[in-house]
């Protein structure tokens, strides 16, 4: 029986077309305006498609017609318009909306067009985008009408509809190693919707199916990155068919240790943020994987970190995932390989659709046609690495360039979150959201998101509330503390700044990051975290009555950094 032939559009790696590919389809053509993507599709397909860009499609009906007539059409427009946390959900989302209508427009031809053969055609995107996207688009909508009146349809009529036709699906549901949702949209054109594969997996501990896939049973089947060079045979920890040496195990034997700045940036922000949930640090790994994002990131919340196999402290002590071990839990085999530079290979994998799911389509679409299923995976067991940038090194990074922050880089910390409030240290006006004043600031924070009341606290204020603290079980202790070895650690308000912008304390003063985390620390074993302090006719909080111990005493230090700091 013939194959069913795919085209792809906005292909990057290729994943959607994996996925098709391993259910037994033929992919004819992949289309990408990036030139690592398609030299990654052209290696990885053996095709011999080119750069194009997208929009050369959006006036241009002769252009259209020029595409090869296939079963497929898939497409994975940039998700970059539509992410959430690009531009913090700011970015231009006109740019994202017009590629996606350009890709509908080329399907509509092609699923009106005289003897079409088109049976099904995908779009995979961010579930954010559907906010953006009409219920359905007529060929109006698309600029076709001209070409609906030559082929006597109505310009009125809908040539795409998405509503009920684009479902959030999780890849962990359907055999990932990662937990990631996406919208997909589409239609099998002969039932006039998009059909949903059912899930093979399940989070639910008394569900039927099979359990999500973990993290943790994934890594132990990958060598580790700082593994020796040997010739010994792996099998891939997903394809078990495939088998090679592990010296040709591309991009894995490397060392991805982060700073200590970069991962306590990261841990920061997922276990201690201002004003969002709590994230494990480092990744839980009996779970599924946290999305795999485009842009690889040792600081962020979004960062996948894991503990270093390397026995190191500090710079080191934690790690990304290595290029192949992102590219296993997206669910690329061993022999797939990613062409271009380390932060380009990311990208491709980050940007991808993973071919579990796109496999799972690719099956149902089959069920549909009443063709048979293959029993195997189509998968290409040669480990073509020739003439490609190989990431390993098998060595260990000494971390001799210490990342450093852009001048008057603004900084904002508090020691601990607890009563649904937080007492900052920052060198900015945090309620005007000013850039730096080259002075240093305390502030409290009521409640979270945007819009919660501020309160900002003068220098000093802290021999204001000292006589209270020392009423505290434990609380001249805290004052001697802060008052006998932790105050000679805080330099002046130009000295925090240069250490924040270097990341690195200085002779016998601390880097304010630290200062904020050794208080962390202080406060902890005050072990007062379940006691609260009522107010009564004092205003020492304004907007909140009764306040844990535990933020009188951050009130206190924090106000004794910034006032100290000012005061040199």
């Amino acid at each position: 029986m013939k194959k069913l032939t795919v085209i792809d559009f906005f292909c990057g790696a290729g994943g959607f077309s994996e996925g098709f590919r391993q259910a037994g389809y033929e992919i004819i053509q992949g289309y990408d305006n990036w030139q690592p993507a398609i030299n990654t599709f052209n290696h990885n397909f053996k095709t011999e498609s080119s750069v194009k860009n997208i929009l050369d499609f959006k006036d241009s009906i002769d252009e259209i017609d020029s595409l090869p007539n296939t079963d497929v059409i898939i497409g994975s427009p940039p998700c970059v318009s539509f992410s959430s946390s690009n531009i913090s959900g700011k970015a231009d989302k006109e740019s994202g909306v017009t590629l996606t209508k350009v890709f509908l427009r080329i399907v509509a031809v092609k699923k009106f067009q005289k003897n079409s053969q088109l049976k099904a055609w995908y779009m995979e995107n961010v579930s954010n985008s559907r906010n953006y996207l009409a219920d359905y688009y007529t060929f109006k909508d698309l600029g076709l009408a001209k070409w609906a009146k030559k082929n006597r349809l109505s310009p009125n009529k809908k040539a795409i509809i998405l509503k009920d036709n684009q479902p959030l699906i999780n890849s962990a549901d359907y055999g990932s190693y990662q937990s990631r949702k996406r919208a997909i949209s589409g239609e099998n054109i002969d039932k006039n919707k998009l059909i949903i594969p059912k899930p093979t997996h399940s989070k639910n501990e008394k569900s039927e199916l099979e359990k999500w896939k973990s993290l943790k049973n994934l890594l132990a089947k990958i060598p580790r990155p700082n593994s020796k060079i040997s010739e010994k045979e792996i099998e891939d920890p997903i394809y078990p068919s495939i088998k090679i040496s592990q010296s040709n195990l591309s991009d894995q034997f490397y060392d991805t240790g982060l700073y200590k700045s970069e991962w306590r940036q990261s841990k920061y922000l997922k276990t201690n943020h201002p004003y969002m949930g709590k994230m494990s640090f480092p990744e839980n790994l009996n779970n599924p994987s946290r999305t795999v994002t485009a842009t690889k990131s040792g600081t962020s919340r979004e960062a996948i970190i894991y503990k270093s196999e390397y026995n190191r402290k500090g710079n080191g002590e934690f790690r990304n995932p290595t290029v192949r071990e992102a590219a296993s839990i997206m669910g690329f085999p061993y022999t797939y390989q990613f062409i271009g530079s380390a932060n380009n290979k990311w990208r491709l994998v980050g940007n991808a659709v993973c071919p579990s799911v796109s496999r799972a389509f690719a099956n149902e679409l089959l069920v549909q046609l009443k063709r048979p299923q293959l029993k195997n995976h189509v998968l290409d067991l040669e480990n073509n690495i020739n003439s490609v940038y190989n990431l390993n090194t098998f060595s260990e990074n000494l971390f001799e360039n210490q990342p450093k922050r852009n001048k008057n880089s603004r900084f904002r910390r508090h020691a601990i979150k607890d009563g649904n409030l937080t007492v900052t240290l920052s060198n900015y006006k945090i309620d005007q959201n000013s850039k730096t004043k080259n002075k240093w600031f305390t502030s409290i924070q009521y409640g979270t998101g945007e819009g919660f009341p501020i309160q900002n606290v003068q220098n000093n204020y802290y021999r204001k509330i000292e006589d209270e603290i020392k009423s505290f079980r434990g609380g001249s202790k805290f004052i001697e503390i802060i008052n006998n070895g932790f105050t000679e650690l805080i330099g002046s308000k130009s000295d925090l700044q240069y250490m924040y912008e270097v990341q690195k304390s200085m002779e016998n003063l601390m880097e304010p990051t630290e200062l904020v985390e050794k208080l962390a620390e202080i406060i902890k074993q005050t072990d007062l975290s379940s006691e609260n302090f009522e107010q009564h006719n004092k205003k020492i909080f304004k907007e909140k009555r009764a306040i844990p111990k535990t933020q009188l005493l951050a009130l206190y230090a924090i106000n004794k950094i910034s006032s100290t700091a000012n005061s040199q």
